[in-house]
């Protein structure tokens, strides 16, 4: 059964809320679009990068929806970000319409989208059961397309708007021991792509923050430790910073280092000599 969704950080709850608006005269980065803050729902907010970024949204004084599938976590990252929570498991049925209108109802329209929710799996393709392929694909594509399905028309509606789906570099170049999550991290990203095409002329964006590897528990909750050198895992503060910076500036496509688009770029202009700079180098 679903949890029952609450309140955190409202009045009942903590007297205290974040105000809806900067002050006048307060100043955003160098280069930034004029983006009041609004209201924003975030999936995968229970931890790591979608905790990070409801904190971050928060301090810089949205409004918050927080989604998550761990009704204590939940709790605690509202507790440092004042938010209505929704503690529900997006592969459920109709789970998305749930907590879009959830959304609507608490706060009256949905101004800004994070979607954060992924869980990752790594091993031999060959060996990989139905079920925890069935969970990769899900949660990473399936859930995030789906409520995005959602959200959009509101936005429309309000002719304005940003959404931002968290990718991974593996989704950019493919990565040895995890096809599966890759593949689903791929269909994000070109997904980004398609959909911001459509939105030309709406006054929606679409945003794709791709990190490389972050210091979460998503390792551990995959199963197998992160063994690699490089790139070495980022604090999920980081993400939150690029997610922040996508929605200010407007920007299309933000990687977590900044280097990590070279790989990127460099799959795209000579396909044979990155794969077998991959196949040499991991």
């Amino acid at each position: 059964m679903p949890h029952a969704p609450s309140r955190a950080g409202s009045p009942g709850a903590s007297g205290v809320r974040t105000p809806a608006l900067f002050p006048d005269d307060a100043r955003e980065p160098p280069g930034a679009t004029a983006r009041r803050p609004g209201t924003a729902l975030v999936t995968g907010a229970s931890s790591g990068i979608g905790a990070a970024v409801a904190r971050r949204l928060s301090a810089e004084g949205w409004t918050l929806v927080l989604n998550g599938r761990d009704p204590r976590r939940l709790a605690e990252t509202a507790a440092h970000a004042p938010a209505a929570v929704f503690p529900e498991d997006l592969t459920r049925p109709a789970a998305e319409r749930r907590l879009t209108r959830f959304a609507l109802d608490e706060v009256g329209r949905i101004d800004l989208l994070v979607a954060c929710a992924g869980v990752g799996w790594a091993g031999d393709f060959a060996t990989m059961t139905r079920r925890a392929f069935d969970e990769v694909m899900e949660v990473n594509l399936l859930t995030t397309l789906r409520l995005v399905r959602q959200v959009l028309p509101h936005m429309l509606e309000a002719g304005s708007g940003r959404v931002v789906l968290v990718g991974s570099l593996a989704g950019d170049v493919g990565v040895r021991g995890e096809a599966a999550y890759s593949a689903s991290k791929a269909a994000v990203a070109v997904f980004a792509d398609a959909l911001r095409f459509e939105l030309r002329g709406t006054g929606l964006g679409v945003s794709l923050v791709v990190p490389g590897a972050v210091d979460t528990p998503f390792f551990e909750r995959r199963g197998t430790p992160y063994a690699r050198t490089r790139p070495r895992p980022v604090p999920p503060e980081r993400v939150a910073d690029a997610v922040w910076r996508a929605v200010v500036r407007g920007r299309d496509e933000v990687h977590v280092p900044r280097w990590l688009g070279v790989p990127a770029r460099v799959r795209g202009a000579a396909p044979g000599l990155y794969r077998r700079l991959a196949a040499t180098f991991g």
